[in-house]
């Protein structure tokens, strides 16, 4: 198959499916008659703006950036259903929301405290987070699962 079907592949099976892992859409691709490596998939979802946000029960799972998979749709006051997608980029955490919801999660993530976040810097739909110093992506998001999941506001 050309780079046009595996393109709408991933499409299709992203909108579909609650994925967590690329290690499991790449198992769903190849049962679809579908093989590409972990670097292509990579490089592919990365282009499609296809990236990782909370599913609204604790967890993450890819999402499209349409908007259009399924996930919850975001509510006025409700913070965990307004993070569409993050993205990592050079050390720093960037959070996509629908319009107008970047400063509500962003004021909830400033006044949790939280060690391992040295601050946020929120637009109109998306949140520049800036982790301390030597601290790990996977920190990060855990504190995130923490700080939007363990009090259920």
């Amino acid at each position: 198959m050309n780079r046009a079907s595996r393109l709408a592949l991933i499409e299709q099976l992203v909108r579909e499916n609650v994925i967590v892992s690329q290690e499991e859409l790449l198992t769903m691709m190849e049962g679809k008659g579908m093989k590409c490596t972990q670097a292509t998939l990579s490089r592919d979802l990365r282009q499609m703006g296809i990236s990782r946000g909370f599913d609204g029960s604790g967890g993450y799972r890819y999402l499209h950036p349409s908007g259009k998979d399924g996930v919850t749709e975001a509510l006025p006051g409700s913070e965990t259903a307004a993070i569409t997608g993050m993205t990592w980029a050079r050390g720093l955490l960037l959070i996509s929301t629908p319009p107008g919801f970047a400063s509500a999660v962003a004021i909830r993530i400033d006044r949790a405290g939280r060690y391992e976040i040295a601050g946020t810097v929120a637009g109109d739909d998306t949140i520049l987070l800036i982790p301390r110093d030597n601290i790990s992506n996977e920190s990060v998001e855990e504190c995130l699962r923490t700080i939007f999941h363990s009090d259920n506001k």
